[in-house]
């Protein structure tokens, strides 16, 4: 089982002396919101000294999302650094209720409770809010991956679905925290290097230090790789640094910036033949276009700045730049995307007494707004006799900003019981504009919707504890869907422009309201956590291929509200000692399971189907082996069921089970490590994601990307500490 914090410290001080300690918690920040099992006597803070060594922030970050009354996950680096850290997919490896599958690049496909369920890799994470160090990175275009280096980071905090509200998320699929490395949990001087099949090489030289009052973390990465499939290289280099100084004992601040730039072939989706009997092919006109993805350079600059008011409250305030650009040469036109947008945010957290009951009160306000330069140039990529190399086609806006203003309370309201109240108001603005040739019909949407909360949470005892909430969640479309999802197209007379999207098209913000129920604890068999939930989704928004590319002529994705649909689901780990040698060692089991029935509710068309685009069971399992002397052995296991391809459900991508192995070396006090990496031990040949087709009336068409084949991956990790 993995340690828990110690109650005596952990459970007992109020969050913002412990803040003054650490000077970026995340998450960690509502440590104090976990209560003191019952009959525990509290302890008095005078008489209390807290130092790193006693309580870190992991610890801190885990009594945190323990105190919401839902589903969460905490992902620790030195855990997933145990083998290859390529992208999202290994990131999220054993975490219940998150689907993340790689394709080929570093785009990873990560749904939530069913957010993004109709999309493909790296298609801006949608329906999840997503943050580095509790600062916006999602803004009305969406979230690019380009940044999600796993490398930098030193844990990762998950909200899933409603729970979100907690850090003012009201997305479906709830929150996503990347919390960087600061120079109080980074080495002096870090190497690590990985390497491996099909081409793949990664390299990362790190430092980080605490200097009095001001302490600073620095990281630069580069990886490349040559892919599985054909058509399917990339590269990528980048770099995360932060500084942090402490001005008084209750002033702080911090200054962030991420830069990373990567290229990437496209090698486009299969179909289940072609996967089964030649998967490292590639799409026959992704080939004849030479489709690639780069994306020139992406910037992040971030502020935050903590004041101490007392010893019972604090101001959080941020400020975020995020400028993220592509270039996008997939189809027969060339987009040239310019996305700029600003951010905003403003938390003040207060503990009192209420009528002789413990209560804390958090008020929030985050704001994102798109810069008027976010837009698209298009120019033509596969010349013709009438349109040279160039031609520019069309320019198109994409503007946008999110607004949440949220307000949330716990109260004790009983010894171990505790109540969570919350509401949250929503303004979202988008606009949409073909400025040429010629302005055609600006699309301007202004909404105000709301999302309340309430929930409760129950400590039967330290080893016990079960919760229930029931949420609203309220989820804007992207500006560009607007477009993309439209039938108003430019008439046979406008040259280069001829049969393109002239115009936007009004779509409703995606809501849902969310019954969850759950618990988690220690027992016999080990550390338990599970959430079951039903969610009424309205005006789901779904985007799917509605015409394949032919030829010249790219696919049309058609995006649009869905009839009423269900989300209900089962998320399910467990981690369990299998057998404890003392020097000869421990055997753990280490399991996740999500269960995902997401379906229509009587629609016209399609009746109570499926919505296509990932598995309803989902299972992955390691059993490890760890010698104290630092030596370990692991064997893991994935099944994945068989997954829809199209709304009508009139095909599917084959189940799959995966098997792979680990070997490694930790050397006591952490100084290096080396591992080897096992994947896919069986070659099995399988689709890792699906991009669904509305009605493909049940022949098998190209909507999957296949995974990797067989690989063996090795890395060395050496640390000055």
């Amino acid at each position: 089982m993995p340690p828990r914090p110690p109650l005596s410290l952990s459970l007992a001080l109020p969050p913002f002396t412990l803040h003054r300690h650490w000077p970026a918690l995340g998450l960690s920040a509502a440590l104090g919101c976990v209560p003191l099992a019952h009959g525990q006597d509290a302890l008095e803070l005078q008489a209390v000294q807290v130092s790193g060594a006693e309580l870190d922030e992991l610890d801190a970050a885990r009594a945190a999302l323990r105190s919401v009354p839902g589903g969460s996950n905490l992902v620790d680096l030195k855990e997933a650094g145990a083998g290859r850290l390529a992208n999202n997919e290994d990131l999220f490896k054993y975490q219940a209720g998150v689907y993340a599958k790689a394709a080929n690049n570093e785009g990873a496909k990560i749904s939530i409770r069913g957010s993004g369920i109709n999309r493909g890799p790296g298609a801006h994470a949608s329906g999840l809010y997503e943050m580095f160090d509790g600062l916006p990175v999602t803004g009305p275009g969406g979230t690019p991956y380009e940044l999600m280096e796993p490398l930098w980071l030193s844990r990762v905090e998950v909200l899933r679905g409603a729970n979100g509200f907690e850090r003012g998320a009201l997305a479906l699929g709830g929150a996503v925290n990347y919390v960087t490395r600061t120079g109080y949990d980074a080495a002096k001087l870090q190497l690590r290097y990985e390497t491996g099949s099909h081409g793949y090489r990664k390299r990362q030289i790190s430092s980080g230090q605490v200097l009095g009052d001001l302490d600073y973390y620095l990281s630069l990465t580069d990886s490349g790789y040559d892919g599985y499939q054909a058509h399917s290289a990339g590269s990528s280099q980048g770099v995360a640094a932060n500084v942090g100084y402490r001005l008084n004992p209750d002033l702080e601040t911090r200054f962030y910036v991420r830069y990373r730039e990567t290229e990437n072939d496209t090698p486009g989706k299969l179909t289940r033949q072609q996967i089964e009997h030649d998967p490292r092919a590639a799409n026959a006109l992704n080939l004849t276009r030479h489709s690639e993805r780069p994306q020139p350079g992406s910037t992040w600059i971030a502020n935050k700045t903590t004041l101490q008011i007392d010893d019972d409250s604090r101001v959080e305030a941020g400020l975020v730049y995020h400028d993220y650009p592509m270039d996008l040469r997939e189809g027969a036109n060339r987009l040239k995307v310019a996305y700029t947008d600003i951010s905003g945010t403003l938390n003040y957290l207060r503990r009192d007494t209420l009528w002789g009951h413990e209560s804390k009160t958090t008020l929030g306000l985050r704001t994102t707004q798109a810069l008027p330069n976010t837009g698209v140039s298009e120019f033509v990529r596969l010349s013709t006799a009438a349109y040279p190399l160039g031609t520019r086609t069309r320019n198109y806006s994409y503007l946008g900003s999110d607004s949440v203003l949220h307000a949330s309370h716990e109260l004790e309201l009983l010894p171990d019981l505790w109540l969570t109240t919350g509401l949250a108001a929503i303004y979202t603005r988008r606009e949409t504009e073909v400025t040429y040739p010629q302005t055609h019909d600006r699309l301007s949407l202004h909404t105000w919707d709301y999302a309340p909360r309430l929930g409760l949470r129950y400590a039967y005892s330290a080893d016990l504890e079960v919760f229930a909430n029931l949420s609203r969640s309220v989820e804007p479309p992207h500006p560009w869907a607007s477009l993309w999802g439209a039938n108003k197209f430019f008439p046979a007379s406008s040259g280069p422009a001829s049969g393109l999207h002239s115009g936007g098209v009004k779509l409703d913000n995606q809501s849902a309201t969310t019954l969850e129920l759950g618990g988690r604890g220690d027992a016999w068999f080990g550390h338990w956590d599970l959430a079951w939930y039903y969610a009424q989704v309205r005006n789901e928004l779904l985007s799917v291929e509605t015409q394949a590319a032919v030829g010249n002529l790219s696919a049309i994705i058609a995006e649009a509200n869905a009839s009423p649909t269900v989300h209900q689901g089962l998320e399910l780990s467990l981690d369990s000692p299998l057998w404890e040698g003392g020097r000869a060692g421990r055997v753990a089991l280490r399991q996740a399971y999500t269960y995902s029935d997401f379906h229509y509710e009587d629609d016209e068309r399609f009746g109570d189907n499926a919505l296509a685009g990932i598995p309803k069971r989902y299972y992955q399992a390691q059993v490890r082996y760890s010698h104290p002397s630092g030596l370990y052995t692991g064997f893991n296991a994935e099944r994945v069921s068989k997954i829809a391809v199209d709304y009508a459900n009139s095909f599917y991508a084959a189940p799959y089970t995966l098997f792979g192995a680990t070997l490694g070396y930790d050397a006591p006090g952490g100084a290096w490590q080396t591992w080897l990496d096992l994947r896919n031990l069986a070659n099995k040949r399988y689709a890792s994601t699906v991009t669904p087709g509305y009605d493909d009336h049940g022949k098998d068409a190209a909507r999957s990307t296949p995974g990797d084949g067989f690989g063996v991956y090795a890395g060395v990790s050496w640390s000055l500490n």
